[in-house]
């Protein structure tokens, strides 16, 4: 079952303007150190914190909260898998509204993905319940449970 659902655009140039006004404050206000090695490794430093702006921003949506009631910018946090496919990690008060969320009995999977069309960021965040210990049954029997 869908929890919750949110999505965020964000202006590339005004992340990369407040990067060349604030510079490190900024930086460590609102990434993890892993979300500024990924990336202060790539080409395209302004679009990936853009990106992950906006991914913390769609996942404070789905939260059902916005960014109040605690949740720090840094509860949520994007990584990547081999693959390169993204990942949201909640921590501190972020993970305490997940469990508060999340039914009896059920696990919950924080679903991200990452685009961008500059100068556009966009992040769209899908916050799913699945039935504890339903990994290895199929659909239809997991649709029943």
């Amino acid at each position: 079952m869908i929890l919750g659902i949110g999505t965020d655009l964000c202006n590339i140039d005004r992340i990369a303007g407040t990067l060349d006004r604030f510079g490190d404050r900024f930086r460590n206000r609102v990434f993890t150190p892993t979300e500024q090695r990924k990336a202060e490794r790539r080409r395209d430093v302004a679009g990936t914190y853009a990106k992950r702006w906006a991914a913390k921003e769609a996942c404070s949506k789905a939260l059902g909260t916005g960014l109040r009631m605690g949740i720090a910018w840094k509860d949520m946090a994007v990584s990547n898998l081999r693959s390169g496919q993204p990942v949201m990690h909640l921590t501190g008060w972020a993970a305490e509204r997940l469990a508060q969320m999340t039914p009896e009995g059920h696990e919950a999977i924080v679903h991200v993905t990452l685009t961008d069309d500059p100068p556009w960021a966009q992040a769209f965040v899908v916050i799913e319940a699945r039935p504890a210990g339903g990994e290895n049954l199929t659909p239809d029997a997991r649709a029943r449970m």
